[in-house]
């Protein structure tokens, strides 16, 4: 609905839009001591002294009767200055925090760039821990983190399209890209899918994450998710696309594969011998951390022969007071681990720490005190703990932990062949996923030499090409 030139059916409407909102402020002036005007904005989202003094002071003694918005707005000293024409860009503009000037005879409303909120500082990001490198992570308003891109990419090239989704929140989210590296077809199917949202708030990138995702049943990520500036620059600089939602220091990349979920900022912030060795050790705590319990259960319950004889004794002696099979066993104490792992992410910080690792050390000694389950299993279970600490992201240790379980089944009713059975049905899964039309398993599978100079191992720095080297 396009706005009226008369000032009182304006205001009606605005009035009617925003009724029962006590924070909107409908601030009446007169422009030139002649003109009659209405200041809209929402208390809280705005520099309120700079409005005093670039908006209101100009205009009392501006220009004559019946100006022109050009006219005002060049009395005005504020740098950002928009017009709107409508009813609905005039209520999204106030929503986002900026006052809007509405005159009479006028058709067209002022609005100036005057928005701003509290936000936190910029601090290192808990949920990525730094050994090495920039300490510094995005934060909640997008405008920052924006501009924390801006300064170590400095290049023109780097391009920033806009949009807002969500019918009620009108997230503002961002699409960032480096013009001439990016695939033009990647980002045309990236903005594709976010238009083709249909929620009615965005809140966090995870909203936006399960609808823009190939598979949306798969339990493997196939989105990148990261709260550092400088993994998310390097990803640019190597073709992929950041998505970024305001307010959340979460942002998304996109495409991603499995190997990629796999490496850290420190990999290459380190030597290449220290970075391979690292990258080499992670993939084998992975593969412990979803096969170690099972491959206990598969030896024990079916292949007791693959064990030495004076080991079997042992474990055999262990064992002899224990009610429940390997599999029950297996079971119980890697559900209870899980437990007291996310019982110790949810309690506060003093004290999540110590109820995990007290309570894993309580629990363990108690329950093979009680017989209920044998030692063996107990180091089973805290080396597999261990192992999926390595995991270097939280969305893809999930994933293996939850794989986990499903294994351990297979493995009590079929030994090391139902192990084999559910590898193999994993593995044809990576091998069918895609992120954006990119093979999840890429470079390994498809098998591309170039690629795997950074996969198998980490290349010297310079081996590597920048562009799609991870």
């Amino acid at each position: 609905m396009k706005l009226s030139n008369h000032l009182r059916e304006n205001l009606r409407r605005l009035r009617a839009v925003y009724s029962d909102c006590a924070d909107v402020v409908f601030h009446d002036m007169v422009i030139g001591g002649h003109t009659p005007a209405m200041l809209v904005y929402i208390e809280g989202l705005i520099r309120l002294e700079e409005l005093d003094q670039h908006v209101v002071a100009p205009l009392r003694d501006g220009p004559g009767p019946n100006p022109a918005l050009q006219d005002i707005r060049n009395q005005t000293t504020v740098a950002s200055v928009q017009t709107c024409g409508t009813i609905e860009e005039t209520v999204e503009k106030i929503s986002g925090g900026n006052p809007v000037l509405l005159v009479e005879g006028q058709n067209a409303a002022l609005v100036f760039g005057l928005s701003s909120w509290e936000q936190r500082s910029v601090e290192e990001p808990t949920a990525e821990s730094v050994l090495r490198g920039p300490r510094e992570g995005f934060i909640e308003t997008m405008r920052t983190n924006i501009a924390m891109l801006r300064r170590k990419i400095r290049s023109p090239k780097l391009k920033v399209v806009t949009l807002h989704i969500g019918t009620c929140s009108r997230t503002p989210v961002a699409v960032i890209y480096i013009e001439g590296i990016a695939q033009p077809s990647l980002v045309r199917e990236i903005m594709s899918r976010l238009n083709r949202i249909e929620i009615e708030d965005v809140l966090e990138t995870s909203y936006i994450e399960e609808w823009i995702e190939d598979n949306r049943y798969s339990p493997f990520p196939q989105l990148l998710s990261t709260e550092r500036p400088d993994v998310a620059s390097a990803y640019l600089m190597e073709g992929r696309v950041v998505v970024m939602v305001d307010g959340t220091p979460t942002v998304l990349i996109a495409p991603t594969t499995f190997f990629s979920l796999l490496q850290t900022p420190e990999d290459y912030y380190e030597r290449y011998v220290v970075g391979t060795a690292i990258r080499w050790l992670r993939y084998f705590f992975l593969a412990i951390s979803l096969l170690g319990p099972s491959l206990y259960v598969a030896v024990v319950t079916f292949h007791q022969e693959m064990i030495p004889t004076t080991l079997m004794l042992t474990m055999a002696r262990s064992r002899e007071q224990i009610p429940f099979s390997a599999l029950m066993e297996a079971i119980l104490m890697e559900t209870m681990f899980e437990a007291l792992r996310e019982a110790g992410a949810r309690l506060p910080k003093q004290i999540g720490s110590a109820v995990s690792i007290v309570g894993a050390l309580v629990i363990g000694q108690a329950a093979i005190s009680a017989g209920i389950v044998s030692a063996p299993m107990v180091m089973v279970v805290a080396i597999t703990g261990i192992a999926s600490f390595m995991a270097p992201r939280f969305t893809i240790g999930i994933p293996i932990r939850l794989l986990r379980f499903p294994i351990m089944f297979l493995a009590g009713m079929m030994g090391l062949l139902g192990m084999i059975l559910g590898v193999i049905i994993i593995l044809n899964h990576m091998l069918n996923l895609r992120s954006f039309g990119v093979p999840y398993m890429s470079p390994l599978a498809p098998m591309k030499n170039s690629g795997l100079k950074d996969v198998l191992w980490r290349a010297p720095r310079w081996m590597l090409n920048r562009r799609g080297k991870r």
